[in-house]
C-alpha cells in the first residue's frame, strides 16, 4: 500500500475521533473543513516532520541523472525521503516535478506532498510585459489576464506556487526591482496587486490551472538608501502605514495565499526577524492566515546584518518573529528541534507555522491529487499556446506609453517611407523578455525589426548603429557596457540621412534591470546618446522607441526628439505590439506608474510629495525656499503622463454638493470629449488634497481612475464618488481614520492636472 493511502487512512480515523471536540480556531471561528483536516494531521506528526515543513531547498540535483549518494545533495535526497523538506523551488517542468513529488509522497512516513515554488513574476514562456510596464496600461482586467496566463502555463508544468507579485511602493528608478512592481503610487499598486493576485489565484485554487500568489517584499523593500538593493530602510510611521503598507493589506484583502519577508532592515530590525511586521501587524491586525517565506537565505543573512550571533540565534528570532519557511538557509532544519528541547522556543510557534502551509498545500487540492500539475498532455498544449500569446499581445499594446508627439509625426504611414530601424535593440530578441523571465527561452521575442517588416508596404533598412553590450546578452550577472566600439555608427548615419523617417531603439538590454541591478546614473548606456545625436544631426525625423526596466533621464531627447515612445521590456509579443502601435493599428492609452526625473540629483521624486513650510511662491522666493540651484524641481515627465493620437479635453467640472459627513458622499462630474482625428482611449484621474490634517498630507493624491473610449467628437460625463472612505489615512491617532477638513479636487489625464474644485467634510 503507499504511504499516501496509509495517510488518508490515518486523517480520515482522526477527523472522526475528533468530532466531538469543539470545532473553532484560535479566533474564535468554526473550523473549516480543511482546518480539521490540518489538525489531525499535525496530530500524528513528528516535530521533526513539522519543522520539515518549514524548509525550501532549491532543485539540488538533476532529477532526470542519478540519485546523490554523497555531498550535501545527498543530504538534502535523504532529508527529502524523510520527510523533512515542505516544498522545493526552481524545480520545472512536468517529467520533473513528478519525480521529486513521487519521493515526498511515496517514500517519506506521511506523504506529505510538495509546494513547487518558481520565479513566475511575468510569465512563464510566454512572457508578458515586464510588472512595471503593465502597470503602465492601468488595465487592471488586462492585468488581471496577463497572470491567469503566467498561472496557466506555470501550473501546466508542475508549479504551484509563485514568489509574485512584488508590491513594494518605490520612488527610485535607481534600484533595479523598480520593474518588478507597479511604480510609486499606493493606490493604483493596491488595485494592481489585487489584479494579479485573482490572476494568479483564480477563484478556486484547487483548479490545476492556478497557483498560489506571493506578495512580497514585507515590508519597506522599495525604499532602500540610495536606491542601492538590499540597502537599509529607515522611514517613519506615517510613510510605513500610508504608503508602503496599503498594497500589503490589499493582498490580504484578495486572499493572497503566503507572503515574502524582506533582505532589507526596518528601524534596525531585518524584516525577516521582524516580529512588529510579521506576527503584529501582518498575523495579528491583518488577520493573514496564509504563510510567511523567508526571501533567498534572508534567515542566515541576519547574522551579516549583526541582528544575530550565530545560525541558532537566526533560527529563534525568525521563527518568534512570524517566518513560517525557510528559504535556502537550512537553519530551520538544523536548529530548530534543539530549541524546542531548551525551551529557547515553544512548540506552538512551529504548529503554527506548519499549520499554515499545510492549510495552503490543502487548499491547493494537493492531498486529493498531488500530482494534478503533473499532467504531460495539458502541458504540451497550454505552454506557448497561440491563445496565450494573443493575450500578452494585448496587454503589451495596453503598456505602451506615448511620451511626446510633435507635429503628429506618429502614427507612422503604412506605405510610400523609407524608414531606417537603428539601434542595437531593434533586431535583438532577447532584451524584450526582460528581466526576471527564467523559463523562457533566449532569444524567443519578436523584434521590433521583425513586428516591422510584417508590415510590407514601406521599405525597411535595418542598421545597428553600436553594440549595446559587449558578449552575450542573455549572459545575466557580468555583462558588459559598450563604450568604446563604434565602427557601425557611420553606416547608421548613411542609413539615416537616406530616410524619409528613422525609428530609433535604444534603451537597456534585458539585465540591466532586476534585482542586484541599481544604478547610480540613468542615462542611455553606453554610446547610445552619441548615436542619437548624431543620427539628429543628419535627419531630425525621429521616433524614438524606449526599451528599458525603469525611468531614464531622457533630457536631451525630450528636448529635440520630436516622437518619443516608452516601450518597456514587453516580452514575447513586444516587436509586434510597437509596430502596431508606430503604425497606429492600436492607439497608445498608457500612462507613466512612475515619475520620470530629468536629473537623477533628483531622485527621490514623485508626484505626492509634502509641501514642506517653504514650497515656491512665484514672486516672492528667491534663495530661502525648497529647491535646487541647478536644476527645477518638476519632473522630466510626471507620473500619470501618457499621450494619445488623438487629443482630449475636460471640462465642466461639478460637485453634486460642497460638503458631507460620515455616511454621505459626493459625486464629482466633468464631461471629457474627443477633440481629435483618431478614436482613443483616455485613463481619466481623481486626485484629492487634503488641507489640513493631523500629520502632513501630500499635494495630492491619487483617488480614482477610469479607462474611457470615444470616437472623433464623442463626448462623455464622467463621476466618481468620494465618500469618507475616500479620505481616510492613517493619523495621529494612530487609526485609520477621515478628518474634518477642507479638501480640492483635481481631474485630469495625468496628475499634473489643474482642472480643480473644492469641497469638505464634518463628521
Amino acid at each position: 500500500m503507499k504511504t499516501s493511502a496509509i495517510f488518508i487512512i490515518i486523517t480520515s480515523f482522526l477527523l472522526f475521533s475528533c468530532q466531538k471536540k469543539e470545532q473553532v480556531n484560535s479566533t474564535n471561528k468554526p473550523l473549516t473543513e480543511i482546518d480539521k483536516k490540518v489538525d489531525s494531521l499535525l496530530s500524528i506528526m513528528t516535530l521533526q516532520e513539522k519543522i520539515g515543513q518549514m524548509n525550501q531547498y532549491n532543485g539540488f540535483w538533476d532529477v532526470t541523472g542519478p540519485t546523490p549518494t554523497n555531498g550535501d545533495a545527498a543530504k538534502k535526497y535523504e532529508h527529502l525521503k524523510s520527510g523533512w523538506v515542505g516544498s522545493m523551488l526552481n524545480v520545472t517542468g512536468v517529467e520533473e516535478v513528478r519525480k521529486v513529488q513521487k519521493i515526498a509522497v511515496e517514500e517519506s512516513r506521511l506523504g506529505i506532498p510538495l509546494i513547487i515554488g518558481f520565479d513566475v513574476i511575468h510569465g512563464y514562456k510566454t512572457t508578458s510585459p515586464i510588472p512595471l510596464a503593465e502597470a503602465a496600461s492601468w488595465d487592471m482586467e488586462a492585468i488581471k489576464k496577463s497572470a491567469e496566463v503566467a498561472a496557466d502555463e506555470a501550473s501546466a508544468s508542475g508549479i504551484n506556487w509563485t514568489f509574485a507579485p512584488m508590491v513594494d511602493i518605490s520612488r527610485d528608478a535607481r534600484w533595479g526591482r523598480v520593474m518588478e512592481g507597479a511604480g510609486e503610487d499606493t493606490f493604483l499598486g493596491s488595485k494592481i496587486a489585487y489584479a494579479r493576485i485573482k490572476g494568479f489565484q483564480g477563484n478556486d485554487l484547487s483548479k490545476n490551472n492556478t497557483i498560489a500568489a506571493c506578495a512580497k517584499h514585507f515590508a519597506g523593500y522599495g525604499f532602500a538608501e540610495a536606491g542601492r538593493d538590499y540597502n537599509t530602510v529607515d522611514v517613519g510611521l506615517s510613510t510605513l502605514r500610508n504608503v508602503i503598507f496599503p498594497p500589503f493589506k490589499a493582498s490580504v484583502e484578495a486572499d493572497v495565499k503566503t507572503f515574502m519577508n524582506s533582505f532589507n532592515e526596518l528601524n534596525g530590525i531585518p524584516a525577516t526577524g521582524n516580529k512588529f511586521l510579521q506576527r503584529d501587524i501582518l498575523k495579528n491586525e491583518w488577520n493573514f492566515n496564509g504563510f510567511v517565506v523567508s526571501d533567498w537565505g534572508s534567515i542566515s543573512e541576519m547574522i551579516v546584518h549583526g541582528y544575530s550571533s550565530n545560525g541558532k540565534e537566526a533560527a529563534q528570532q525568525a521563527v518568534t518573529a512570524g517566518s513560517d519557511m525557510d528559504m535556502e538557509s537550512y537553519l530551520y532544519v538544523k536548529n530548530l528541534e534543539q530549541l524546542v528541547k531548551e525551551d529557547k522556543i515553544d512548540e506552538s510557534l512551529i504548529d503554527d507555522a506548519a499549520r499554515r502551509i499545510l492549510k495552503v498545500k490543502f487548499e491547493l487540492g494537493l492531498f486529493d491529487d498531488p500530482y494534478r500539475y503533473c499532467d504531460t498532455e495539458r502541458e504540451s498544449k497550454v505552454v506557448g499556446s497561440s491563445e496565450n500569446r494573443k493575450a500578452v499581445l494585448d496587454i503589451a499594446k495596453k503598456s505602451i506609453v506615448l511620451l511626446k508627439n510633435e507635429k503628429q509625426l506618429l502614427p507612422l504611414k503604412k506605405e510610400g517611407l523609407k524608414i531606417a530601424l537603428i539601434g542595437p535593440l531593434a533586431n535583438d530578441k532577447n532584451s524584450p523578455l526582460g528581466s526576471w523571465r527564467l523559463a523562457a527561452d533566449d532569444n524567443s521575442a519578436i523584434s521590433v525589426l521583425e513586428g516591422l517588416q510584417k508590415y510590407n508596404s514601406n521599405k525597411i533598412n535595418f542598421t545597428k548603429g553600436v553594440e549595446l553590450v559587449e558578449g552575450n546578452t542573455a549572459f545575466v550577472f557580468e555583462t558588459k557596457i559598450n563604450k568604446s566600439n563604434k565602427q557601425g555608427m557611420d553606416k547608421a548615419l548613411a542609413n539615416a540621412k537616406n530616410a524619409d523617417v528613422v525609428v530609433m531603439v535604444l534603451g537597456e538590454y534585458g539585465y540591466q534591470s532586476g534585482e542586484g541591478r541599481s544604478r547610480a546614473s540613468l542615462d542611455l548606456p553606453g554610446l547610445q546618446q552619441e548615436l542619437l545625436e548624431k543620427v539628429f544631426a543628419v535627419n531630425k525625423n525621429i521616433v524614438l522607441v524606449l526599451m528599458n526596466g525603469r525611468p531614464l533621464t531622457i533630457n536631451w531627447a525630450d528636448k529635440n526628439i520630436p516622437a518619443i515612445l516608452e516601450a518597456w521590456h514587453l516580452g514575447t509579443e513586444s516587436g509586434n505590439a510597437i509596430a502596431q502601435v508606430l503604425y497606429g493599428d492600436y492607439n497608445p492609452s498608457g500612462k507613466l506608474p512612475m515619475t520620470f526625473p530629468r536629473n537623477v540629483g533628483q531622485i527621490p521624486v514623485y508626484y505626492n510629495y509634502k509641501n514642506t513650510g517653504r514650497p515656491v511662491i512665484p514672486g516672492e522666493n528667491l534663495v530661502f525656499w525648497t529647491h535646487y540651484i541647478d536644476e527645477v524641481n518638476t519632473p522630466l515627465y510626471p507620473f500619470g503622463h501618457g499621450l494619445s493620437y488623438t487629443t482630449f479635453k475636460y471640462e465642466n467640472l461639478r460637485l453634486s454638493k460642497s460638503e458631507f459627513g460620515s455616511g454621505q458622499s459626493i459625486d464629482v462630474s466633468f464631461t471629457l470629449t474627443n477633440t481629435g482625428k483618431y478614436e482613443g482611449k483616455e485613463v481619466v484621474q481623481l486626485y484629492i488634497r487634503d488641507l489640513v490634517g493631523s500629520v502632513t498630507r501630500p499635494v495630492r493624491e491619487l483617488k480614482n481612475f477610469e479607462m474611457v473610449s470615444l470616437k472623433p467628437g464623442e463626448s462623455k460625463t464622467v463621476t466618481f464618488k468620494i465618500d469618507e472612505e475616500t479620505i481616510q489615512f492613517y493619523t495621529a491617532n494612530n487609526k485609520w481614520e477621515a478628518e474634518s477638513g477642507e479638501f480640492k479636487v483635481f481631474v485630469g489625464g495625468s496628475s499634473y492636472t489643474t482642472l480643480e474644485s473644492s469641497f469638505s467634510f464634518n463628521k
